[in-house]
């Protein structure tokens, strides 16, 4: 059965590239949430987080495996923002829909932090989910439609080194992920 959940993890062109490579993944749309206006744009997203809405397979992959991928490829320890991008906009988020999905974000976060991959503790929200604003369509796919750009500005912005770390060191300290 599809399902989805929202993510928060800094510049969406970059989540929404990332998370289309896990799993059970059937769609990745760029958007904004988390704010109180109607209809924001890039260029008036004041109180919304750049998101990415995910639809998935819930019989491929769980929304704890998301999660888990999520926090993989993003620095879960960074409160201004990420990489390049700074300020709320690009502040890191877990938005749930019911009790369930909060305990199990809350859950992965706690994990993360007892596992000691990073040197300091979690600063992602975990949020109530608010209305989704899909982004305008040139935000949407854009590494694709655009990789060179995009490659530059991944590169450029740190993201790439950082996630290639965080996956060098959980292997190097074999901490994997609990099932």
């Amino acid at each position: 059965m599809t399902q989805s959940l929202i993510l928060a993890g800094g510049c969406f062109w970059c989540v929404e590239h990332d998370v289309k490579e896990a799993p059970g993944v059937l769609s990745v749309t760029s958007g904004y949430s988390g704010g109180e206006t109607d209809n924001p744009t890039y260029e008036n997203h004041k109180g919304h987080r750049e998101v990415v809405l995910v639809a998935y397979d819930d019989e491929k992959t769980s929304y704890k495996k998301l999660l888990q991928f999520f926090i993989d490829h993003i620095d879960p320890t960074d409160d201004g923002g990420q990489f390049a991008d700074r300020g709320e906009s690009y502040r890191t988020a877990i938005y749930f829909e019911n009790d369930e999905e909060k305990a199990i974000a809350e859950a992965v976060l706690t994990e993360l932090d007892e596992s000691h991959v990073y040197d300091k503790p979690h600063a992602v929200d975990v949020l109530p989910r608010k209305p989704f604003y899909k982004a305008e369509d040139y935000h949407q796919d854009y590494a694709n439609k655009n990789p060179t750009h995009y490659n530059l500005y991944r590169v450029g912005s740190g993201r790439e080194a950082f996630v290639n770390r965080t996956c060098q060191i959980r292997e190097e300290k074999n901490i994997p992920w609990k099932e």
